[in-house]
């Protein structure tokens, strides 16, 4: 007998409300779904659940949303947004122009305002797991990540001139995942939060000197160049 194909299920939202009132339905199942999520976790989850938590029948949440996985593919694309708002507040020129330390403080306060933004957002750290456990939803977190690697890339290449652009793309990509993924690990173990931070921030930014040209890391007075250890020796 062949294989039996396992089709996706629907992400897309059915209708957008156009009026008020359904407007306030739409956002009163994603509330719902969102605390629900919280405390039964993803496996319980249930769209019967959320209607019998919402007082709403079936037919009004599938008016909107076809299956759970369209509840969590919008409440994944919200908090992506969220997250992603913090990058801008973090990671500018002065930041990257402003050294190894100066971009350890963004980097570690990025890690940061992200985790305090996902303890902030209802179910969000269920959220965070869902689109990475689930397959239906990777693509929710995929497509985020890439947004945000093309405008860091971009940003590198304006404080970076010079240097190789598929490499900051490369170290982007990997940066980008890497501090999702120490968020995520905070809230999988008892960790110090800031210790963790501090020490992504600095694995982070000491990577900036290998991807910085070496005609800029000759002259830039912030990046000065390593003296042999005998000289260090001997000037100490």
């Amino acid at each position: 007998m062949p294989a039996t194909r396992h089709h996706p299920p629907s992400l897309a939202t059915k209708k957008q409300p156009a009026q008020q009132r359904a407007a306030e339905t739409y956002e009163r199942i994603l509330e719902v779904t969102a605390q629900t999520l919280a405390d039964v976790g993803i496996e319980r989850l249930s769209t019967n659940l959320v209607c019998e938590r919402a007082g709403l029948t079936p037919p009004a949440l599938y008016r909107y949303f076809p299956n759970k996985y369209a509840l969590l593919s919008e409440l994944g694309k919200r908090l992506m947004q969220t997250q992603n708002a913090r990058v801008d507040r973090w990671i500018t020129l002065d930041a990257l122009a402003g050294g190894v330390e100066s971009l350890e403080r963004a980097v570690e306060g990025l890690i940061l305002d992200t985790y305090e933004a996902t303890v902030q957002t209802v179910g969000g750290v269920w959220i965070m797991r869902a689109l990475r456990a689930v397959p239906a939803l990777q693509e929710v977190r995929l497509a985020s990540h890439a947004t945000v690697t093309q405008e860091q890339a971009r940003l590198l290449s304006r404080a970076l001139p010079g240097a190789d652009a598929a490499e900051l793309q490369l170290v982007s990509r990997i940066v980008v995942e890497l501090i999702y993924a120490t968020v995520e690990m905070i809230f999988d173990e008892p960790l110090d939060v800031n210790a963790v931070a501090r020490t992504v921030a600095g694995m982070v930014a000491s990577h900036l000197t290998k991807v910085q040209p070496q005609a800029g890391r000759a002259a830039s007075p912030r990046n000065p160049p390593a003296q042999p250890r005998a000289a260090r020796r001997s000037a100490a």
